[in-house]
């Protein structure tokens, strides 16, 4: 798999939900923080949005796309002068799936998911993009088209199944909306999403992914990207935020934090297989990367290795809005 891919896949969302609302007349919704990953799509109408934390609200417009990937409290209104009502007063009742229609609708329509992903996992990815990814080009809007449609024809014409394929195409919304922001690397983001657009430091991090355990070197990643050791280390820590050896001990981390959470893999043959030699220096590395040494986090991520206490409150999440 590619970059991208790779990274996704480790995400696997705990839990999803996806709905709709729609909006006749005026109206200022506030939502609260949330966890993981809001994904929004305007259908119809025009609107606003407000972002605690970000100076300059933005300007909705029918086919306009959005990510809230850093949990900020935010605010959806028609017109910016509302005072906002709390989400419960308009979404309280609402259940997964369904389209919640206000003052008989017509005027402002917006489907939308929202992911809670596993933690380590998804620092990486959310750590470095902004409150806010807005996508709004025309080639933009026509890339998540498809599944905008299909997904609102999923929720205003229920049918057996529809919920299911609803989730997966708000999913696939995600990836798509992620997958045109890495297009905007050039344009001076850092981070490792941003590196994939750029073809000297895409070949390096590829080469990681492709092949984790093997003994790469500052001098053979350079190599793949066609420069020099100083210029690669130079550019890789200015576009990345992180050194080539950090990103890559961070993306073994992962891969082996994944193994530990859904394989009955020994922390040896795990260790070994990501090119350490001894179960000690693995050890030493996954607690300074995650927090945890191996065996900790095998037994947090496993719910039966826990006392029924600790098991029930690694099963609770925070009551969150369905979008």
């Amino acid at each position: 798999m590619d970059p991208l891919s790779d990274v996704l896949s480790l995400l696997k969302p705990r839990s999803y939900s996806c709905g709709g609302f729609d909006v006749g007349g005026e109206l200022s919704i506030q939502f609260p923080r949330h966890e993981g990953i809001k994904c929004y799509a305007v259908v119809s109408g025009q609107g606003w949005l407000v972002v605690e934390g970000v100076p300059e609200a933005v300007h909705l417009t029918a086919g306009d796309c959005f990510l809230l990937p850093r949990g900020r409290p935010f605010r959806l209104a028609t017109d910016l002068a509302l005072t906002p009502v709390d989400f419960r007063t308009i979404l309280s009742s609402k259940r997964d799936g369904a389209i919640t229609s206000y003052n008989g609708g017509g005027d402002c329509f917006i489907v939308g998911g929202h992911f809670l992903l596993q933690g380590n996992h998804a620092a990486l990815l959310l750590g470095m993009l902004p409150p806010i990814v807005h996508l709004r080009t025309e080639s933009d809007r026509a890339a998540l088209r498809w599944s905008l449609d299909r997904m609102m024809q999923e929720l205003r014409e229920p049918q057996p199944g529809g919920f299911l394929i609803a989730q997966h195409l708000a999913y696939g919304m995600l990836i798509q909306a992620l997958r045109l922001h890495l297009t905007e690397g050039s344009r001076g983001g850092v981070g490792w999403l941003f590196a994939l657009a750029d073809k000297q430091m895409s070949a390096a991090i590829n080469s990681m992914h492709d092949d984790p355990a093997h003994r790469w070197t500052l001098q053979k990643l350079a190599k793949r990207a066609g420069m020099s050791r100083s210029s690669f280390a130079l550019k890789f820590k200015q576009t990345v935020g992180a050194s080539p050896m950090e990103y890559l001990t961070r993306w073994r981390m992962l891969l082996a934090g994944d193994r530990l959470a859904n394989s009955s893999d020994s922390i040896s043959m795990i260790a070994l297989s990501l090119g350490y030699e001894s179960e000690s220096a693995f050890s030493t590395a996954f607690k300074r990367v995650m927090g945890s040494s191996p065996r900790q986090h095998s037994r947090v991520r496993n719910p039966t290795s826990l006392s029924h206490t600790e098991a029930e409150s690694a099963r609770t999440d925070l009551v969150e809005p369905v979008i």
